[in-house]
């Protein structure tokens, strides 16, 4: 324990921002695993589900099975049902206004982790920089004869370094990642939303 917090003293102001921006990083990537999972988004079968029940001539089962699901897809769903009757460009034009606003969910807080993955790095060579700095004054005050006295700039500019750059890769790689998975999960739903549009649209332009 007093190791920790001989480092976290050594970091400098810096350090606990880092640790900052770690914890909130954490949170989010916690939040979009849990999010961004394909039972969340599009669940299988639903559409074909749903599609059977208007085919029967049961909407009401079939918007009542979509407010119980309660998922992106089952929303789209529900909005190409609320146009049943309309020309296909119409159903589509409408079910792809409610997928950007699904799209828009999907994305919250990926962009602030992107922000951290990339401002990490900056942060760390900021505590570099004032790292460095503490070291030339300490030079200044006694000399290159006492080692000790550049032990602390010399800490100070390596620990945040590595802290920042701690922070960032894991940030990036969980932003990479998250990003990828919501453009599969878009493409998903969209297929899906397109087996109820062309049910719902028939043959019409």
């Amino acid at each position: 324990m007093h190791d920790l917090w001989e480092l976290f003293r050594l970091g400098g102001f810096v350090l606990p921002i880092l640790l900052l921006a770690a914890v909130i990083a954490l949170a989010i990537a916690g939040n979009r695993l849990w999010v961004l999972r394909r039972a969340r988004i599009a669940p299988r079968g639903l559409v074909e589900r749903v599609g059977e029940l208007v085919e029967a001539g049961k909407v009401q089962q079939a918007v009542k099975i979509l407010y119980e699901n309660d998922t992106p897809l089952a929303r789209i769903l529900l909005t190409a049902l609320q146009q049943a009757g309309q020309p296909r460009d119409v159903i589509k034009e409408m079910v792809e206004e409610a997928g950007r606003q699904e799209v828009a969910h999907l994305d919250r807080y990926l962009n602030f982790l992107g922000s951290i993955a990339g401002v990490a790095p900056l942060l760390g060579l900021l505590g570099t920089v004032i790292g460095i700095m503490h070291a030339f004054a300490a030079i200044g005050m006694v000399g290159m004869g006492d080692p000790k006295a550049l032990a602390g700039g010399i800490a100070e500019a390596l620990i945040t370094t590595a802290g920042g750059l701690s922070v960032a890769i894991p940030s990036l790689l969980f932003y990479r990642y998250f990003r990828g998975r919501v453009e599969t999960l878009v493409l998903a739903t969209e297929k899906e939303a397109l087996k109820l549009i062309n049910l719902l649209g028939g043959g019409k332009a």
